[in-house]
């Protein structure tokens, strides 16, 4: 079929007619008024020939006269993607030869640069292209409807953009178009003085967007026009693609904050990591009286389009939490910190009467820890080489006590151990061997400042952090550092080979020894993202480091060497504590000599806060592997198309797939589209309202200086490079003497840190891994800057200033 009418379309013909006849052939069945038309189908672009007969016969039905012509590609008009002006759109066509020229430069334009990049970035490969046409209509005013804001991501509010005559002013942006934003509940549109739009015209955009929305099911991009008559046409509904996920329907307004950015990991987590966090976390609770719901244990780790966000609504609305709640967010940065603050003033965030958390659970879980993590920091401070000691020996004996079932087990016996056994070391008393020591370091590393306020810079603070021992994610760098050492004298095998070929190499044992596998015996567990245990190993997937190792072997100044840049900032830190030490004794005696204990006791302890999830790691790492194999059997049964397909499910489902053999390949096939998708996003919300409204949009920017990117402090110090933007640390390529600029870190990326000389991040915390591991490098970092990796492109000149937070673009002419 070549060419169909309008009304003969419907949704499921998406592959016939592209996303935009779809669309007009569903409102059409909705009973909407659109503009009559045919639609010339995939089957003739893909014959390379326009069936000219038939379409002079279906324009002369329509009466001849003007028509629009505009694409319907097979990849326009999607869920996740809009496509909005990457093909050509021709409007007043006039003539059959007018309109067969038309639909053939809409033909050609699915192949136009814009539309190739376009595809590209939303991991599309190809597309066919077929054509709307339709009668024109002659506006006396036209615009755009969005039933959601798509600023701010409100779905309570409705925006429409207008003006005189055709809506492609609007589309085009060279217009100024009168801009309403109207409440989707209110019962009438408020009067509202000037513009081109009256109060009846703007209750039938809204009526009519709130009935799309309904039957599309989801927010609604809406081209529309209004005729000299005062007659609503539809021209075109498509989903709004840019809302980020909106949280689950409670019944009430509830504020969420992103969680996982605080540990470096913006992309989206596997149901699987969700569920499994879940499950660790119900053997702590339960190892230590908190009392809870047994099928979901953290009610207030709420997953949001992938991302785990937290309940904050109950803490805000505490009296005397919500006074002491915007210090301790100071660690998410003053965007966040700022988002939350101004929804405490807004009346659906009142104070309200009664504990966010049951006081019971609280004494119970305060009794259980108090005595023993209390205990723990005296000892690490009084004898803090013996306390480190004990906590390397606690992370051994926790990873031997994890003992995975056998080869012969069955599925469900695997199962039962991921669910029962797999975290039971971890998350029993095993990890408060480690809480001690790991407090003392935080407190060791943070206590100065407010010793030293007045007589210490926070530059100089940080110097003291520099070089710091002890950091299980500084010790594997520089491990990895030394297998580039080894690889120097194959030079041309490990720099002219492609990271995922010498990965094949290695697992074929084709590549030369370069101590790689003793590597991978001790951190083949981490990964970018790694408390997710839906990411691959290294240890399944080395290809990142072999990426890695040919970044480190592009240094050749020997004084940029990263184990000599760590052991410089060593010296650095040992020095400004002699420094500060004589300055302070002089100003303040007894505050000098505390502050000079505290500094001193820190490069001892301070280094092992990755210690705790360092040794969590192990049990992920002994759980995904369980899983994989249920996942081959799964497979085998028909129930699943590949074996990694189980990081899509959830506990219970593959208990459901194990026990009652349920098929979850349409599930795991929605889920994987949903991921892929959410892989591609580019900005996630810090503060979200449950109408969706991302609560940082809402709050005034602060004024900016010109070329000027305004951050936080995350490591002092300052750096001018050339800029590296990478998005994802696999297979990443930077120069030395480059200036990272990545979303956000984890440890997974730090082996990128080695070669840079400097750091600057969209989201992040000073405590966090990223910026921790830069200070103990002695590179300057900014973090929590704003759209860095869009503001910022890769080549462009850069300086950054780590203490004052800022990034400078600078004017290479």
């Amino acid at each position: 079929m070549k060419l169909i009418r309008l009304s003969e379309i419907d949704s499921s013909m998406i592959d016939l007619v592209g996303g935009k006849a779809a669309g007009l052939g569903e409102m059409i069945k909705a009973g909407e008024r659109v503009p009559d038309g045919f639609c010339l189908t995939v089957e003739a672009y893909l014959s390379r020939e326009i069936p000219e007969k038939e379409v002079t016969a279906a324009y002369e039905r329509l009466g001849g006269g003007r028509v629009s012509v505009r694409s319907s590609a097979t990849a326009e008009d999607l869920p996740d993607a809009s496509f909005a002006g990457q093909q050509d759109t021709f409007l007043d066509i006039d003539g059959t030869a007018s309109l067969v020229e038309a639909v053939r430069k809409c033909w050609n334009s699915l192949h136009s640069d814009r539309a190739v990049a376009y595809r590209a970035s939303v991991g599309i490969d190809d597309a066919a292209m077929a054509v709307v046409i339709q009668r024109m209509i002659d506006p006396a005013a036209a615009g755009v409807l969005f039933t959601a804001n798509p600023i701010t991501g409100c779905r309570t509010e409705m925006i429409i953009d207008a003006a005189p005559g055709l809506g492609t002013a609007i589309v085009d942006g060279t217009v100024v178009p009168d801009h309403y934003v109207l409440d989707h509940h209110a019962r009438t549109v408020p009067e509202l003085a000037g513009g081109c739009l009256g109060t009846q015209a703007l209750g039938q955009l809204r009526d009519a967007g709130l009935r799309l929305q309904r039957h599309f099911g989801s927010p609604q991009d809406i081209e529309w026009a209004i005729d000299s008559d005062g007659v609503l046409w539809l021209l075109q509904s498509r989903p709004i693609t840019t809302l980020f996920p909106s949280p689950p329907d409670t019944g009430e307004t509830r504020l969420y904050l992103e969680f996982g950015h605080i540990q470096g990991m913006l992309r989206p987590c596997t149901p699987m990591g969700v569920s499994l966090l879940k499950v660790g976390s119900a053997l702590w609770f339960q190892a230590h009286g908190v009392r809870g719901d047994a099928r979901d244990p953290l009610p207030r780790l709420v997953p949001i389009g992938g991302r785990l966000y937290f309940d904050l609504t109950d803490f805000v609305r505490h009296k005397a939490m919500r006074k002491r709640l915007s210090t301790s967010l100071q660690v998410y940065g003053p965007r966040v910190q700022g988002a939350v603050e101004h929804m405490m003033t807004d009346p659906r965030f009142a104070p309200r009467r009664g504990f966010p958390f049951r006081l019971s659970n609280m004494l119970r879980a305060t009794a259980s820890l108090a005595p023993s993590v209390v205990t723990g920091i005296v000892s690490s401070l009084a004898r803090p080489d013996v306390a480190r000691v004990r906590a390397y020996r606690a992370v051994e004996e926790m990873r031997r006590l994890i003992v995975p079932p056998s080869d012969s087990a069955t599925s469900v016996e695997r199962l039962r151990w991921v669910v029962e056994d797999s975290h039971r070391a971890i998350m029993g008393h095993g990890m408060l061997g480690l809480t001690g020591p790991l407090m003392a370091g935080i407190l060791l590393s943070v206590a100065p400042s407010g010793l030293l306020k007045g007589v210490a810079s926070n530059e100089e603070l940080d110097t003291v952090l520099g070089g710091m021992p002890h950091n299980v994610t500084t010790e594997m760098d520089l491990l990895l550092w030394n297998l580039a050492v080894n690889a120097r004298q194959h030079r041309e095998v490990f720099l002219g080979t492609p990271p995922d070929e010498l990965a094949a190499r290695y697992r074929a044992g084709k590549l030369p020894d370069i101590g790689m596998a003793e590597f991978l015996e001790k951190y083949g567990m981490r990964a970018a993202a790694e408390i997710d245990v839906g990411m691959p190993r290294w240890e399944e997937e080395p290809a990142p480091l072999f990426a890695t190792i040919a970044n480190y072997l592009r240094v050749d100044d020997p004084e940029q060497s990263p184990d000599r840049r760590f052991h410089q900032a060593a010296r650095k830190a040992e020095a400004m504590i002699e420094t500060l030490s004589r300055r302070a004794r002089r100003r303040r005696p007894v505050r000098g000599r505390i502050a000079t204990f505290l500094m001193r006791r820190s490069r001892k302890l301070t280094g092992l806060r990755e210690i705790g999830k360092f040794a969590w790691l192990p049990a992920i790492q002994a759980s995904r592997r369980q899983l994989l194999l249920i996942g081959d059997d799964l497979v085998s049964r028909g129930l699943l198309e590949s074996r990694d397909d189980i990081m899509f499910l959830t506990l219970d489902e593959v208990r459901a797939a194990v026990h009652d053999a349920t098929d979850h390949r349409h599930l795991v096939a929605s889920r994987r589209a949903d991921h892929r998708r959410e892989l591609r996003r580019p900005a996630v919300p810090g503060a979200l309202l449950s109408d969706g409204t991302d609560v940082e949009a809402l709050v005034p920017p602060g004024p900016a200086e010109d070329g000027v990117l305004t951050g936080m402090a995350g490591a002092a110090g300052q750096a001018t490079g050339k800029a590296r933007v990478i998005r994802d640390p696999a297979g990443a390529y930077i120069e030395p003497g480059e200036i990272l600029v990545a979303p956000t870190t984890d440890p997974g990326w730090t082996p990128l840190f080695l070669t840079t000389a400097g750091l600057v991040t969209e989201t992040g915390s000073p405590v966090a891994h990223g910026p921790t591991v830069a200070r103990e490098y002695g590179i300057p970092a900014v973090i929590c800057v704003r759209n860095a990796t869009h503001e910022i492109t890769t080549g462009q000149l850069i300086t950054i200033d780590g203490t004052a937070g800022t990034v400078r673009i600078m004017d290479e002419d």
